[in-house]
């Protein structure tokens, strides 16, 4: 299946049907009175949560979704039925705009979570709600009010506990590979990732955490260079950050380009922990490096080997400990 995490859809809501316009007729009732009833609600159009689903591409070729409408009312005080609303399944993680305002609608982040993207109009109420005692018999009822109508963006952030960032080649895939059971394509030819790729790391004792493999950055990919930063936004999802640059390049001009890449994208990007993985150490001479690393922040740097395990267990409980950290702050900012 094609990764998809965008799609723009047109959506409407379900009319409210029509109240009544009716009198009561018995044999043996003289002046039964008005008893036109209510219409029913027209139907909503509404997101569910789907831990199952990890891409939006169904609602790329559904563009014109129709909620159903609510029936009219009927005599004896009779209401009619509520429409169906049109319910659309999406991944965790998707986030709604309205297309033409650019309002954040809301977000989808747990299963079973609804979020009502456009509303059923009202229905309409039957004559006998107009009975006064200056009226006994009203000749009208309310017609059902409309449905809403726009037209909205859906925006798929995964949802992963570690997010890979490195240009191309450095290793995510590869890596990816062997910390889980994904299996996303490799090759020794950049860009071999075009789309994010997730995958669960287990340890022994079941402990695990999700990993997503960010597709290559490269300079400039904020000016729209490469693949450009359509997959940047899967990073704002992510409670730790793994830089990857290969050990055979220039280890510091590399990561500080990284880091450029994505202030120049979201500033606040920055400010999420992070651990610099040294790629393909299998390369160098007893695994060791010529040169001394000097960073401007105090960022956990570890060597790694993903063809020979070398620093992966390191490395995975790293990833751990500082995913565990970062999940109590986030906890004591809710509390605050």
């Amino acid at each position: 299946m094609r990764f998809a995490d965008y799609a723009k859809i047109y959506v409407t809501a379900g009319r409210g049907g029509d109240g009544a316009l009716h009198f009561r007729r018995e044999k043996y009732v003289p002046k039964g009175g008005p008893d036109g009833g209510d219409g029913g609600k027209g139907g909503d159009v509404k997101l569910v949560g789907n831990p199952q689903l990890n891409t939006i591409l169904d609602l790329r070729y559904r563009k014109y979704i129709k909620a159903e409408h609510g029936e009219n009312g009927a005599k004896s005080r009779m209401t009619g039925s509520d429409g169906d609303p049109e319910i659309l399944e999406v991944p965790l993680g998707t986030v709604v705009y309205d297309a033409e305002t650019k309002e954040r609608l809301g977000e989808i982040t747990e299963e079973g979570e609804e979020l009502v993207i456009a509303k059923g109009g009202k229905g309409g109420l039957g004559n006998w709600h107009f009975k006064s005692s200056t009226n006994q018999t009203p000749q009208f009822a309310q017609e059902g009010k409309p449905g809403e109508e726009r037209v909205v963006e859906l925006e798929l952030k995964l949802i992963a506990d570690v997010g890979l960032v490195g240009f191309p080649n450095a290793g995510k895939s590869t890596l990816l590979s062997v910390l889980s059971h994904a299996k996303p394509k490799i090759a020794d030819y950049p860009f071999t990732t075009l789309e994010p790729n997730l995958g669960v790391v287990k340890f022994s004792d079941y402990r695990s955490f999700v990993m997503a493999d960010i597709p290559g950055i490269i300079e400039e990919a904020h000016e729209g260079k490469g693949l450009g930063i359509q997959f940047l936004r899967h990073i704002e999802r992510n409670n730790v950050l793994l830089f990857m640059v290969s050990a055979m390049t220039d280890i510091e001009y590399e990561y500080n380009a990284l880091l450029n890449e994505l202030k120049s994208y979201r500033k606040d990007l920055l400010d999420k922990p992070r651990v610099l993985a040294i790629t393909k150490m299998d390369l160098k001479q007893g695994f060791e490096l010529e040169e001394e690393l000097h960073f401007d922040d105090e960022i956990p740097v570890i060597p790694i080997s993903s063809a020979t395990g070398h620093g992966i267990d390191e490395l995975r409980e790293k990833l751990w400990e500082m995913i565990q950290h970062a999940k109590e702050q986030e906890k004591e900012q809710e509390k605050t």
